[in-house]
């Protein structure tokens, strides 16, 4: 029956700085038929209905992450979510939560992004290499350390599914921690000491009040939530090796 059209209420919140004092409710009637997003929803707004509406949205496929929003007051991708799951009622769809709102859907990520560079989100080889000696190598048995966390879309659910985040937006969060893991877990990276001070600085790794919502939303499956995890232990296990040496000192 999926050629079978029937016709869903949104309600899209709407925010146009250049008319609007804060976000308001505006709804529309969107027909849809068994395989239609709630992305393919937002076109139909855009394109039939109100041209106005603004929204992100890149590939269409839950690999460029552009299309994050709160879909029924969840944190989704709008292209891997279908309207069918919310028919009869009335869907509401509104920007990420915990970032500024910049226009209507879209959100402003400039320190998202500055905190992802901090992170040093790239290898940086432990020992040089000529080319004359060629790649560096690795084991799949070495990949499989990293291979999850090397999923991560920059999708930023897992931010909007953050109580501590939306409480403190320098909580260094759930995503960069496991682009961060993905980095140090690497058997070519040798930049692992250039990125623990954004682990044990002090909204780093510790500013987690361990509620695991952030892996629960990830639609990669990337389980931020466990990266978080292990380095709440490294980072443990760094201080009271400090710790130990300083008394060992004094003695």
């Amino acid at each position: 029956m999926a050629d079978v059209e029937k016709t869903i209420q949104i309600e899209v919140l709407r925010y146009r700085p250049e008319q609007d004092r804060e976000p308001v409710l505006q709804s529309y009637a969107v027909p849809f038929t068994y395989d239609t997003s709630v992305l393919e929803g937002l076109q139909y707004i855009k394109d039939d209905l109100d041209g106005t509406l603004s929204f992100r949205w890149s590939c269409r496929m839950a690999i460029c992450g552009s299309c994050g929003m709160m879909i029924d007051g969840k944190p989704k991708l709008a292209c891997k979510t279908f309207l069918r799951h919310y028919y009869p009622a009335k869907l509401r769809i509104e920007a990420l939560a915990h970032f500024p709102i910049e226009r209507d859907l879209v959100v402003t990520v400039k320190d998202y992004v500055q905190r992802l560079e901090g992170i040093k989100p790239f290898l940086i080889p432990g020992e040089a290499r000529t080319l004359a000696e060629g790649e560096y190598l690795q084991t799949p048995q070495q990949q499989d350390r990293y291979m999850q966390f090397s999923a991560c879309i920059n999708c930023m659910l897992c931010y909007a599914a953050c109580p501590q985040y939306g409480m403190n937006p320098k909580f260094i969060g759930s995503g960069h921690m496991a682009l961060l893991h993905r980095y140090n877990a690497d058997s070519r990276d040798g930049g692992r000491e250039q990125r623990m001070g954004a682990v044990n600085e002090e909204d780093g790794v510790w500013g987690c009040t361990a509620i695991g919502y952030c892996s629960v939303v990830c639609p990669k499956h990337v389980d931020p939530a466990n990266a978080i995890n292990m380095y709440k232990i490294k980072s443990a296990i760094s201080y009271s090796t400090r710790f130990a040496g300083r008394k060992g000192a004094d003695k």
